[in-house]
């Protein structure tokens, strides 16, 4: 069955591809008769056909391979010189001119946040997100699935002694070498983080408690996956808590999963942040969905961009000052694209903005969630 299904999707493949590939009409002129268009056909009155939108003089050289090629993977060809300044330096207008009309000149908000999504895993794999907080963060996940790791191995031979020191004919000696070694295991275990032996009251005392608060982020994250991890906390929900007991004995593959699944899921932020855009006009007859859209996506495009920038040039003397800009860049540039799309005051731009900053942070949790739900519920 699976089988089928493959083929008759290479079979709609193929089709499709040739479909676009092939020319069923038009071709070169024969005597007097017109210049028809090598696409569709139709008459040529200039070096593009009216009708299609090809040009007229088809190479068939090397060259032209690498300008389809170009064109192939940014389709934006001279576009781009046209949105990515203003896209910089003046969101605004570019925001505002494309919701108007003005598309012909501009890169669309959608494939501009395609090609950013594509470049930003494509940078990352190449040169990995850098240190800081998130290598600190792959290394105390590591850290924690190797520990989770050992001591389930230790608690499966301490039940194994149990279950050998349950038996009544067990010879004193024997039982009593047996009884050495579950201490040894336990008191390794117990060293590890491991309290299974402790009473239900002590496990409540310790739930009620918490883990404790840690000035270090890194070790606040793996403190309190221990803690989770050894109270068994209880949602309630049957799938949530198999999901977690799976997320806390490796964590390293839930944040390998968050990872991979964060460029495959990109595009959720776009939905995520369009209710907090009509929060900032609430009851607006001016503006509609599709304006925030196109602002939305706009901003988190350059945002992208902005990210893949300072990525690189954290790899040269330059990373700090780039990072630092950065920072500073970002509500400037929201202030000004709030100013220049929806034509506000300074005032009325500044406090959008700021609420903005605000919007989102939550808009990121919420993806963030997004991201852990579906890593541990695969």
């Amino acid at each position: 069955m699976t089988g089928d299904i493959e083929g008759i999707g290479g079979a709609v493949t193929a089709g499709l591809a040739a479909h676009v590939v092939e020319s069923r009409h038009g071709g070169p002129a024969h005597g007097d008769a017109p210049l028809r268009c090598l696409n569709c056909g139709t008459s040529l009155a200039g070096s593009h056909c009216h009708h299609c939108g090809q040009r007229a003089d088809v190479h068939r050289s090397f060259g032209a391979i690498g300008h389809d090629l170009v064109h192939a993977i940014f389709h934006f060809e001279g576009k781009i010189w046209n949105t990515l300044p203003l896209l910089t330096w003046r969101p605004g207008d570019l925001t505002r001119r494309y919701i108007h009309g003005e598309r012909a000149r501009f890169i669309s908000p959608l494939a501009l946040f395609l090609f950013a999504v594509f470049l930003t895993y494509a940078v990352l794999a190449m040169v990995g997100s850098g240190g800081g907080l998130g290598e600190e963060l792959n290394k105390a996940a590591a850290e924690q699935t190797r520990a989770a790791a050992i001591k389930d191995s230790m608690q499966v031979e301490v039940d194994r002694i149990d279950a050998e020191l349950a038996k009544t004919e067990l010879p004193a000696s024997e039982r009593s070498a047996l009884e050495t070694e579950r201490d040894i295991l336990q008191k390794s275990a117990g060293y590890l983080g491991v309290a299974r032996s402790r009473s239900k009251s002590e496990r409540a005392a310790d739930r009620a408690a918490g883990p404790p608060v840690l000035d270090d982020p890194v070790s606040q994250i793996a403190t309190s996956a221990d803690f989770i991890s050894r109270n068994k906390i209880d949602t309630g929900v049957p799938f949530i808590d198999h999901g977690l007991q799976k997320a806390f004995a490796n964590p390293a593959l839930v944040l390998y999963k968050l990872q991979a699944n964060a460029y495959k899921f990109a595009w959720a932020l776009i939905p995520l942040s369009l209710p907090f855009m009509w929060m900032l006009f609430p009851f607006s007859r001016r503006f509609h969905t599709y304006d925030h859209f196109v602002f939305v996506t706009y901003s988190i495009s350059f945002i992208l961009l902005l990210f893949v920038v300072v990525r690189l040039l954290n790899l040269t003397i330059f990373g700090e000052v780039a990072t630092f800009f950065a920072l500073l860049y970002v509500p400037f540039h929201m202030y000004r694209q709030l100013r220049g799309a929806y034509r506000s005051s300074r005032f009325g731009a500044f406090v959008r903005a700021n609420l903005l900053l605000f919007f989102s942070l939550f808009a990121v949790i919420w993806f963030m969630l997004l991201l852990l739900a579906v890593g541990i519920s695969g």
